[in-house]
């Protein structure tokens, strides 16, 4: 008689019931909300795999932004991402987790190359088919980090650069992205796709970029912590440019303490960046800054000048209020000096360094595409403008072709005067004559209606004065006005990210004003 079979139909029974037990548990893991820190316990726990854990993303993609409110937030899944979240679910079991991203689903911008199934293409047809020949140097950081990929985000297209009159969160490839707050209000850009996907839980966290306000912007009005870092923390290699002098990427999420991990997992030298020379000094491990008695005894100017929806400014008059009874020290700035000054140069810089770096990033993350320049992207848009320019025009891109080379004087001139007067005659100039840790300022009002005929709406913002300087900036959750998302911004000068990270928790953790998104059909604001 085989004494072993009982064993071995007992140790298989046990197996199955543990199977059926995890499948259980894994049937009642809800992602939604979830922080990086609460994933990360589910699957040190055993509850639940990455694989599932990316599988549930999948399903709330599916659901909410294919299906129901139509979100149209993520452009394009990543079809090996079920395979990447199972290797790393093998390789957890063999040697451990090798971070706080290990396993973590996360989605990217459009204008981030991969080089993997997925297209890389700002959101324009125009790029369709041009297969990048590697990842962006923020995205294999991740990847070595042990993120998941998850797939791509929608976004104003060419991030918002090609014309005058655009609306936001459109692109000719992904449609409109729809704020999950109003559904007729708009999500404001360039990084529209990753503001929504992270506010409707999409992923665990998302990356934008930012020129001027495309990281800041549409974070304060999908009610999230985005992070606009010093240009140079972060590589901009492989990601489609605007603007070498502003151009960075970003984390955006639903807490700082997310925000600040996939900050830490992406930022570092790269030598095809020349601009993050300096970062290996100053990247750091940006949770280390969660401090929630960072207020006590900072410094904070609040800078009056930018108190402009009387609405929004009454959400942030309640946060300055808090801050002062966790003891901060409230310093009232009329306002950041000069910047009058690059009001009108800023674009110069911009429409000047499109031209020449839209060449470069072609050349070398788009070598199979027929398109080599921008004025062969101008008459691409031109030949198919029924499909690419429906509602609105190249303004800007025509705008561009018109100017010169980086050594043109105009060029040369509008970029000193930009770093002048942004930096030490503006941003260092007021904490200086303060004493400030850091600016504080409503960072835009509430989501305006989205218009196709007349275009984006939206009102003054703080985005500007550290988008010229390329100085860091952080917007929190502050508050809503009718349900809709309105945030808080903590600007302070180059490399200050530890402090600014401190203040945002600080903050998010006095108030804990962040609320979920229900997806309204529209909200009547007035």
């Amino acid at each position: 008689m085989n004494r072993r079979v009982p064993a071995i139909a007992a140790a298989l029974l046990l197996a199955a019931g543990a199977e059926a037990m995890a499948a259980g548990k894994e049937a009642d893991f809800d992602v939604a909300e979830k922080s990086v820190a609460q994933l990360q316990e589910a699957m040190a726990s055993g509850r639940v795999t990455s694989q599932e854990i990316t599988r549930r993303y999948l399903a709330r993609i599916e659901a909410l932004d294919k299906a129901g409110p139509r979100l149209a937030s993520v452009i394009e899944v990543n079809p090996d991402a079920l395979e990447i979240a199972a290797a790393l679910d093998r390789e957890r079991k063999q040697k451990g987790p090798r971070g706080p991203l290990h396993g973590i689903p996360v989605l990217i911008k459009d204008n981030l190359a991969t080089a993997d199934a997925m297209q890389t293409t700002a959101g324009s047809l125009a790029l369709v088919g041009a297969k990048a020949p590697r990842d962006a140097f923020v995205v294999a950081k991740l990847r070595e980090a042990g993120a998941v990929i998850l797939g791509k985000t929608n976004l104003s297209e060419w991030a918002n650069i090609r014309s005058t009159r655009s609306t936001s969160g459109w692109s000719s490839r992904g449609g409109l992205t729809r704020n999950p707050y109003a559904l007729d209000r708009n999500t404001s850009g360039s990084s529209s796709g990753s503001g929504v996907a992270a506010a409707a839980s999409l992923a665990a966290a998302t990356v934008g970029t930012e020129t001027d306000g495309s990281i800041t912007s549409p974070s304060s009005i999908n009610g999230l912590v985005g992070i606009k870092p010093t240009v140079g923390l972060l590589s901009r290699a492989g990601i489609i440019p605007i603007s070498p002098s502003q151009d960075t990427p970003g984390p955006m999420a639903r807490s700082v303490a997310d925000a600040a991990v996939l900050l830490t997992a992406m930022a570092g030298s790269d030598p095809h960046d020349a601009a993050t020379a300096e970062a290996h000094a100053h990247a750091a491990d940006y949770s280390a800054f969660l401090d929630a008695g960072a207020l006590m005894g900072a410094r904070l100017g609040v800078v009056r000048k930018q108190f402009h929806d009387d609405m929004a400014s009454a959400e942030i008059e309640k946060a300055i209020a808090v801050m002062r009874s966790k003891g901060a020290i409230v310093v009232d700035v009329p306002e950041v000096p000069n910047t009058d000054k690059y009001a009108a140069t800023e674009l110069t810089v911009l429409l000047y360094e499109l031209k020449a770096s839209m060449r470069a990033y072609l050349a070398e993350y788009a070598p199979t595409s027929p398109l080599k320049s921008l004025e062969d992207i101008v008459a691409y848009n031109q030949a198919n403008k029924a499909q690419v320019m429906p509602w609105f025009g190249q303004e800007q891109f025509l705008a561009a072709l018109a100017k010169g080379g980086l050594d043109a004087p105009e060029y040369v001139e509008a970029l000193a005067n930009n770093r002048k007067y942004s930096r030490q005659e503006g941003i260092d100039k007021v904490l200086k004559e303060y004493r400030l840790d850091a600016l504080v300022a409503p960072t835009g009002g509430p989501a305006w209606m989205t218009d196709f005929i007349i275009g984006d709406a939206g009102g003054d913002s703080f985005t500007t004065p550290a988008a010229v300087a390329g100085y860091p900036h952080i917007t929190v959750p502050a508050g809503q006005v009718h349900g809709l998302p309105c945030g808080i911004s903590f600007v302070g000068t180059a490399w200050s990210e530890p402090r600014l990270i401190a203040l945002a928790f600080a903050f998010e953790q006095a108030t804990r004003a962040r609320r979920a998104p229900t997806y309204p059909k529209t909200v009547n604001v007035w």
